[in-house]
């Protein structure tokens, strides 16, 4: 039972560490691209930025999708309802 439970921790740790860098760097390389396209032709700057900020929220909306997930599994285990 300890097993299980060590292992959920383990995956709950690599879902949220994983989740947030690959958020981060996500928003990181589209940043870096937005700062790129509006030095490029400034006057599609708002265009970008609307659509840019739209990605952003669905970028993170994956990730906290995922933190929910991963502390569901910690608080209400449903692998411990197997074992016994």
């Amino acid at each position: 039972m300890e097993s299980v439970v060590g292992l959920v921790a383990i995956a709950a740790g690599l879902i949220i560490g994983l989740g947030a860098a690959g958020a981060c760097i996500g928003i990181g390389i589209m940043g870096s691209r937005f700062l790129e396209a509006s030095a490029r032709q400034p006057e599609l700057m708002n265009t970008l930025q609307t659509k840019m900020f739209l990605l952003v929220g669905l970028i993170d909306a994956a990730f906290i999708i995922g933190t929910g997930i991963a502390l569901w599994y910690t608080t209400a285990n449903p692998f411990l309802a197997q074992l016994s």
